[in-house]
């Protein structure tokens, strides 16, 4: 190893953990509390609308923040930042543990989401400082397995307090992880780099416009399907303020001297590239994580335990991909590991657009351990090259724009991936209900033999008519929900392979890009 490759002086296995304990915790409370969500509901005797909040209001203020990371930091330095926000995100854990009422735990809720936001983009500057470039894909292959695990443990974990103890326990175990990570980042974090830049005038304006932008956008993705999108007055106006912002905060933050989100990082081709590559390969990913659990549960009849089951081996695959990417990272061009990534990602979800209830459980799972492989492949260097393309200065802010683009992705995938699932079931329904009528010989031998199951049964003629009706109209939905889930993972398998032009304006590189990123 050179002398240009020699770790810093700081252990860096040690900020490793400091920060990959504060990233596992905060993206593990996005899912944990999924499971949780009938049981808070009986507690606050709320409604579904009502307590469906608990989710969106930690999505809303965890999204104005991720983008205005790097600004905070610079303001009230990394290291100082870092600690703040995981100690209170870790305080009003506790607190939502301790909500007596649905309100409280909404502002709880909203103050938590303030607090996990900057956990996982400072997590990944952290780590990108310490290790040298020759480790930085495996530095990054670290926080990838701390995003990867968290999802596929939040369900789990969540479901078994909640039915063994309490659903507040989720909350609780939050407490021992992050004054551990809060003790380790005070013990082992680096101090802020030399040089870093200084907020010459704070923007009063673009942090207005930022909390505009994310925020009427993030509940307009999460709660407009519910309101038939725009049907809704609601839904267009909370639309056009955000189009609005958007308008207005690109040129404002463009001229501003300390912007509170960097947009001129967008000049770097490769951070460019990566960003826009990650926003829809996490559309991807998010989509599938929606339809895959909804598809085993609904169609499959699996519980959610077995539907657990039938996903953790993705996560598995996912970790391994990620160990051996940052084993090769620098040595070979990143565009081809991506370019693998991404065709391992496209076959596995147009592997998974034929599924039928006929398959088998090893059957299902096998095209999303090819999956899972492929976005080891994809994340690690993406993520690597977007921050080495950008001066050292400036990681802070390059992370969290890079980490909004894979919020904003995520988000759009999971509202367009439900959205397609009930569209598309409701037209496959209709065309296939043409077919079930007294002129098909078909559809009346099918109608006459499912009555006389239910005679042999022991029910009366007239009824087991009706009944045998009532069975075939069932099938027809399940048929069009199986069709109407196969358009979803064939549409998320065409965007993965629409992103394989994008990896060529990363340039050649093996890992090592500079500033400037070309």
């Amino acid at each position: 190893m050179t002398a240009e490759d020699e770790a810093p002086t700081t252990n860096k296995w040690l900020v490793a953990i400091a920060a990959m304990l504060a990233t596992i915790i905060e993206v593990l409370d996005v899912t944990i509390a999924n499971v949780a969500l009938p049981h808070m509901q009986a507690s606050f005797s709320a409604s579904v609308d009502e307590i469906t909040w608990v989710l969106t209001s930690y999505l809303v203020s965890n999204g104005i923040v991720i983008p205005v990371t790097g600004w905070l930091s610079t303001l009230f330095g990394r290291k100082r930042f870092f600690i703040g926000s995981t100690l209170l995100f870790t305080t009003f854990s506790v607190l939502c543990g301790l909500a007596w009422n649905l309100q409280t735990m909404v502002v709880f809720r909203i103050i938590q989401g303030v607090g996990g936001a900057a956990m996982v983009p400072l997590s990944q500057a952290v780590l990108m400082e310490v290790f040298p470039p020759a480790q930085q894909g495996l530095a990054m292959a670290l926080w990838g397995m701390g995003l990867m695990i968290a999802p596929i443990l939040g369900p789990t974990i969540g479901g078994w307090l909640t039915d063994n103890y309490d659903w507040r326990w989720i909350f609780y175990i939050n407490l021992p992880v992050g004054l551990l990570a809060a003790v380790l980042q005070g013990a082992f974090l680096p101090p802020d780099p030399q040089g870093k830049r200084v907020v010459k005038r704070i923007d009063y304006l673009g942090l207005a416009l930022v909390v505009v932008l994310i925020g009427c956008a993030q509940i307009v993705l999460d709660r407009g399907e519910r309101a038939e999108w725009f049907a809704a007055t609601w839904v267009w106006v909370f639309s056009g303020l955000s189009l609005t912002a958007l308008l207005v905060l690109v040129p404002w933050e463009l001229r501003h001297p300390s912007p509170v989100v960097d947009l001129r990082l967008f000049r770097y081709p490769a951070f460019a590239s990566a960003s826009v590559i990650i926003a829809f390969l996490c559309f991807s990913l998010y989509g599938n994580l929606v339809a895959w659990p909804l598809y085993l549960q609904t169609l499959m009849g699996y519980p959610a335990w077995r539907a657990g089951l039938a996903m953790s081996p993705r996560g598995m695959s996912t970790m391994a991909s990620m160990f051996l990417v940052g084993m090769i990272y620098g040595r070979v061009d990143t565009r081809w590991v991506l370019g693998i990534g991404t065709l391992c990602v496209a076959a596995g979800a147009w592997e998974m657009s034929h599924f039928t209830t006929e398959y088998g459980f090893w059957e299902m799972v096998a095209p999303t351990l090819v999956l899972g492989f492929g976005l080891g492949f994809t994340f690690v260097p993406l993520s690597a090259t977007a921050l080495a393309a950008v001066p050292p200065d400036r990681v802070g802010n390059a992370s969290a724009l890079f980490n909004l683009m894979r919020n904003t992705g995520g988000s759009v995938g999971i509202a367009v991936a439900g959205t397609l699932i009930i569209r598309r079931s409701q037209l496959h329904q209709a065309m296939l209900v043409e077919h079930v009528d007294a002129t098909s010989p078909i559809a009346q031998a099918a109608i006459e033999a499912a009555g006389r199951i239910r005679q042999h049964a022991g029910v009366d003629p007239y009824t087991a008519s009706q009944q045998g009706l009532g069975m075939i109209y069932r099938l027809v939905q399940r048929e069009a929900a199986v069709l109407a889930f196969q358009d979803v993972f064939l549409v998320l398998a065409v965007v993965v392979l629409l992103l394989l032009p994008l990896i060529l304006l990363l340039g050649k590189t093996r890992g090592r890009a500079t500033a400037g990123g070309h």
